[in-house]
């Protein structure tokens, strides 16, 4: 038997990272918990400078031969993992399920199919991928994207697989490398999708995927001088500690980070369409970077919003997260609930009121929660939970609502409710928001860029910006009749 498979769920997983087309494994490993129920699923191992200095290395050897494949080609082999993706659907739902404790229902009917989408999206806009020709004085100008060289994705455990893809794959159509870090908290698809990818064609050291402590194998990844693009979803610290890092070398950086992001509701807006969108801010236990923690409410209608939310909110259940039926799983870790905590008794200690919640359950769970009577300068308004938690302030006028949206350190999201669609013009104008959606909530579509303001993030990924970011951009300039016939 091999001691490196752990077996989740019925699906076999390799523990050990994957190093140039091979399975490697380190002296010493980490546990990884579930969240559901706290069982550890297995010995992780724990990588550390000489792991991070193997994988880039492979991508480095790697790069030259992967650079040079064709487009077709490159597009070819990303339809293949996003077929390989499909096939496996359930085997990876179940396991992410198990590793991160988001709801089993979500990964098989959407976060899972996204991750094939987000290969077949890329392949699909490499092949389109141009900047029409122009002319200077005469002189013609061509645009072309040309492969950076091997990247460094690090990506976080609130959704795990579809985070990484969405970095993986536009690295990978671009003709780059990738040394790919998934956070330790919840490790365990990326070791499946490195399966995947080899089993589809990708050519060995192409894709490699480490596991391991970012004090350890991140900081040897990030500071290393042959990376040459790093990418990373995840928290403001942390984000300051990988731009120390890099800029010993300038490598360029993409980050999205935290958000603490509005939901503005006028009193022109369809109440029961404003209820839905609030309750959807619950949605993977509140552990989503975009959700509209803070409610801001028109005055007049605010009693009736609340009224009408707490009983929806009442209705959810919470529990396992295998189950069909329910709607809120557990929280990753118990650090993290213990932080969701602390937050909490530090607001209703200065004086927040809980309208529902306010405390843990068993376990790893923590009740929805929604806090009132919060002042605009206090921690819980101005900081990011990352657990369901949301607060809920009245406004009287729209310049009122704009100047409450846009005070924080973030400009991630907004989401705006209104049935003026003049007013949601101007709002939408004046809102500090990488993404605004109108009368909806988190719909999304890869052409779009993606990022966000403050220190919400640096740079936008997604369609070609996702190629901008992941090239070295390059114009020719071409003189006129300036070719010498050799002939």
């Amino acid at each position: 038997m091999n001691k490196h498979l752990t077996t989740v769920a019925g699906v076999a997983v390799d523990t050990r990272h994957w190093i140039g087309g091979e399975r490697v494994a380190s002296t010493d490993t980490f546990p990884d918990a579930s969240p559901i129920d706290g069982s550890v699923l297995a010995d992780i191992a724990r990588g550390t400078a000489t792991e991070a200095d193997a994988a880039v290395a492979a991508a480095k050897a790697a790069f030259p031969g992967w650079a040079a494949t064709s487009r077709v080609e490159r597009a070819r082999i990303l339809h293949a993992i996003a077929d390989g993706v499909e096939k496996r659907i359930e085997e990876l739902a179940i396991v992410e399920t198990t590793d991160n404790g988001a709801l089993l229902r979500s990964h098989r009917r959407g976060v899972m199919p996204r991750v094939a989408h987000n290969f077949r999206f890329f392949a699909d806009w490499l092949l389109k991928l141009e900047h029409g020709d122009f002319e200077t004085r005469g002189h013609s100008n061509h645009v072309s994207w040309d492969p950076a060289g091997p990247c460094v994705l690090i990506t976080p455990w609130n959704a795990p697989l579809m985070l990484a893809t969405w970095k993986v794959a536009p690295a990978l159509a671009a003709g780059n490398t990738v040394v790919l870090k998934p956070a330790e908290w919840s490790p365990l698809t990326a070791s499946l999708l490195a399966d995947i990818a080899a089993e589809a064609g990708l050519p060995a050291g192409v894709l490699n995927v480490v596991q391991g402590y970012g004090s350890e194998i991140g900081d040897a990844l990030t500071s290393h001088p042959d990376v040459r693009r790093i990418s990373f979803t995840g928290s403001v610290p942390t984000a300051r500690r990988i731009a120390a890092s890099a800029a010993a070398n300038l490598t360029p950086l993409s980050l999205e980070l935290g958000g603490k992001s509005p939901l503005l509701v006028f009193a022109d807006a369809d109440l029961d369409l404003a209820v839905d969108l609030a309750v959807e801010q619950y949605d993977n236990a509140g552990q989503v970077c975009l959700a509209a923690t803070r409610f801001l409410v028109e005055e007049s209608v605010a009693e009736e919003f609340t009224r009408r939310f707490v009983d929806r909110t009442m209705g959810l259940r919470q529990g396992d997260p295998r189950d069909e039926a329910t709607d809120i799983g557990p929280n990753i870790h118990p650090g993290q609930l213990e932080k969701i905590d602390g937050f909490v008794r530090r607001a209703l200690a200065a004086g927040a009121r809980a309208v529902i919640g306010g405390h843990p359950e068993d376990g790893q769970y923590y009740a929805p929660t929604l806090l009132t009577d919060v002042a605009q300068d206090s921690e819980i308004v101005q900081e990011e939970v990352f657990g369901p938690v949301l607060t809920l302030q009245t406004f009287t006028d729209e310049e009122e609502a704009i100047r409450l949206a846009n005070d924080t350190r973030f400009g991630l999201a907004a989401t705006l409710a209104t049935g003026d669609p003049e007013r949601a013009e101007r709002v939408t104008a004046r809102l500090v928001a990488g993404t605004v959606w109108v009368n909806c909530f988190f719909v999304r579509d890869l052409q779009a860029p993606f990022g966000g303001s403050r220190l919400s993030g640096v740079g936008r990924e997604g369609g070609t910006w996702s190629f901008d970011f992941y090239c070295d951009v390059k114009n020719t300039v071409t003189a006129p009749n300036g070719w010498t016939n050799h002939g």
